[in-house]
């Protein structure tokens, strides 16, 4: 513990300015994992919705110096790209779900098309 009144004092703050960063770690974090779970329920179109809170969530920790600028751009590209992972993802279930049920005729067998050929090294003549 400190004796000097001035260190007595950084001490009291520096608890006070930690309270507040975690407090705006914690927001951050928390409108991340509302994106996620919206990602895990299929629900891309609300999760797009929610990108401009959650990217305003992340600048304005970083204008507040709680993330470093590159984390922030991490964090908001990694987002972006679980949206989209999910977007991609989410028509393909769809025709698969929906596929089996129609039943149709069977495509008559494609000719195969001639394989390219396997490129090998010239041997060497000395």
């Amino acid at each position: 513990m400190p004796n000097i009144k001035s260190a007595k004092k950084r001490v009291l703050v520096i608890e006070k300015k930690s309270l507040q960063n975690k407090m705006i770690r914690s927001s951050v974090k928390t409108e991340i994992k509302k994106i996620d779970t919206l990602i895990k329920e299929g629900k891309t179109t609300e999760a797009r919705a929610l990108l401009p809170e959650v990217f305003g969530a992340i600048d304005s920790a970083v204008s507040k110096g709680v993330l470093h600028r590159n984390n922030a751009s991490n964090k908001k590209s990694r987002i972006s790209m679980r949206i989209d992972l999910a977007e991609k993802n989410a028509p393909a279930a769809a025709e698969e779900v929906a596929a089996p049920a129609v039943e149709t005729a069977p495509a008559p067998e494609a000719v195969p098309a001639e394989a390219p050929k396997k490129r090998t090294r010239k041997a060497k003549t000395e």
